[in-house]
């Protein structure tokens, strides 16, 4: 893969983690967002948390995953979109099981998403 072709496929991954994060505006009433270009920019600093601290999350969870077969992770998710509201304006999820829930809908719609359009 060429270095253009690795910068396409990561605008693409970006451009359908944002459109996962502004539909998921659309169906709970209680997650807002200003314009798609702000999804644009949610989805950016949502992704570079989850690279950051996703992992190191897990292992510091890791009993708690284990005794719910692998939920907690949801909560991980969670915290994270969480963040992402606290460091972006124009974007605003109210109350935590919101969160978990428009972290888990994310989750959800990125990968229909990804199995729908082939080659992402």
């Amino acid at each position: 893969m060429t270095h253009s072709d690795a910068t396409i496929k990561w605008f693409i991954e970006l451009l359908v983690l944002s459109t996962s994060v502004f539909v998921v505006t659309h169906i709970l009433p209680s997650v807002h967002i200003r314009n798609f270009g702000t999804a644009v920019v949610v989805a950016l600093v949502y992704g570079i948390l989850k690279m950051l601290f996703r992992g190191v999350l897990i292992f510091l969870s890791l009993p708690l995953m284990i005794l719910t077969f692998g939920l907690f992770y949801f909560v991980i998710n969670a915290f994270l979109l969480w963040l992402t509201d606290k460091l972006i304006d124009g974007f605003e999820v109210r109350g935590f099981f919101t969160t978990i829930i428009a972290a888990f809908l994310i989750s959800v719609i990125d990968t229909v998403l990804h199995w729908v359009i082939p080659g992402i």
